[in-house]
């Protein structure tokens, strides 16, 4: 594997920006990746870039919508990997959708496997490994015997609409504390 394509980002200057600065650099390395990209596919169409994202997903090519879109939560705790990892990631997927074959391409499939080796020279890996508690909150509260589980927005509400959920120590079902009962507790 050849030496990664895109320059190693300063930290320290990374750990000094504010959210604004921060966001332009993104913006920037989006740039520099789509340029790498248009040496291979000078057709490659420029994306848009969102900072919209939210939950436990980094980044997204979103092709509805024309796009990168990424997690600004995720971004601004883990600036430097994201700007190596995860941009890179995000522009492959763009790239791949773009080449004649692409829309019947696998996700993580060959063609972005070889795009993040030989491209951008990095390894293919398809998960990050950040910790996602501040950017996928899950507010609400249930109980079991043996302990309180935190379900997020989705979850909670499939579990309104009828869904059952079970601990997986206990194997009670898990029931919903309203936060008025929640705040009694505490």
């Amino acid at each position: 594997m050849m030496a990664p394509a895109l320059p190693d980002p300063d930290t320290t200057r990374l750990d000094a920006l504010e959210r604004e600065a921060l966001h332009r650099v993104l913006i920037a390395r989006v740039e520099a990746a789509w340029r790498l990209c248009r040496e291979v596919h000078p057709a490659l169409p420029r994306p848009a870039v969102w900072l919209d994202l939210r939950g436990k997903s980094a980044g997204q090519a979103h092709f509805g919508r024309g796009g990168l879109r990424f997690n600004p939560v995720l971004f601004d705790e883990n600036r430097r990997a994201f700007l190596v990892e995860v941009v890179p990631h995000e522009m492959a997927h763009w790239l791949v959708h773009h080449l004649e074959d692409g829309g019947r391409a696998r996700p993580h499939g060959r063609e972005w496997q070889t795009v993040m080796r030989s491209l951008f020279g990095l390894a293919p890996t398809t998960t990050h490994r950040f910790d996602t508690r501040r950017a996928s909150p899950a507010p609400y509260r249930y109980r079991c015997a043996c302990r309180e589980h935190a379900f997020t927005a989705r979850r909670h509400g499939l579990a309104r609409r009828g869904s059952r959920y079970r601990c997986r120590h206990c194997a009670q079902t898990l029931v919903y504390c309203d936060r008025s009962a929640f705040e009694k507790s505490v």
